[in-house]
């Protein structure tokens, strides 16, 4: 396989939508050149140009979208059933979501769909992902989706979310204790915490035994930093747990 070396940020949002960017005369003014811009083209936002994020190490687009299809494909949705987990998430429509470790946007799309009136902050480690996520918003019409580089040792959840998602992410985190508690102090009073976990045991998906998280673990970890349980669909899902947090008023 050829390795292609990745173009800038905001090149690759360009290429990655098909957008053309208006030549210029030689001899033109930036005025002039501005003057003949296609209103109907605006330039990209990127959001990795927006945060200065170094293009020159990420992987190489075919991998990205190997990858990108394991986590889409779709005997997923018969046992991950986003539908199902989008409705117990009981959305009113107009909250502000933000969906932590978000990957390809598996459940941001889906969460998007069910807040007309409401926002999705998709938030990852991977540069590559936040790039297909804002490539998917921008050319399907997601104006409710906005994709956002991550840190991560730091949640970074903005100040007006409702609601911070996790699915399979939490496990990932290498000191949970200050993770979660950085989490914690993030989050308004009132807003709500949902982690979704593979359950212990030998399963037919997920990750390997020793890598998972324990919900005694999580439990313990949210309310530690004086999260409240207050829901548990226990039944939801086959091969996970679906735990509801809550940040005291």
């Amino acid at each position: 396989m050829t390795v292609r070396r990745l173009a800038s940020p905001i090149v690759l949002c360009a290429v990655a939508l098909g957008c053309k960017t208006a030549s210029k005369p030689d001899n033109a003014s930036p005025a002039t050149a501005a003057s003949v811009r296609d209103p109907a083209s605006p330039p990209i936002d990127c959001p990795l140009r927006k945060q200065h994020v170094d293009a020159a190490n990420m992987r190489p687009f075919e991998d990205v979208q190997k990858y990108i299809a394991f986590l889409e494909r779709a005997d997923r949705a018969a046992w991950q059933r986003p539908d199902a987990v989008v409705a117990a998430l009981g959305l009113a429509g107009t909250e502000t979501v933000v969906d932590l470790g978000a990957g390809s946007g598996y459940f941001t799309f889906a969460i998007a769909r069910a807040l007309p009136q409401g926002k999705v902050i998709a938030v990852d480690v991977e540069p590559e992902m936040i790039r297909h996520v804002h490539h998917k918003a921008m050319t399907e019409g997601f104006k409710n989706v906005h994709a956002t580089f991550g840190e991560a040792d730091d949640p970074s959840v903005p100040a007006d979310a409702d609601v911070v998602f996790m699915c399979d992410v939490l496990h990932h985190m290498a000191d949970r204790p200050a993770w979660m508690g950085k989490l914690a102090s993030e989050m308004k009073p009132g807003a709500k915490f949902v982690v979704v976990e593979f359950k212990e045991g030998d399963l037919p998906e997920g990750p390997p035994k020793a890598a998972k998280i324990a919900r005694a673990e999580i439990v313990a970890l949210a309310t530690g930093t004086g999260l409240q349980l207050v829901d548990e669909k226990a039944d939801l899902l086959a091969y996970q747990t679906f735990l509801v947090f809550r940040k005291r008023p």
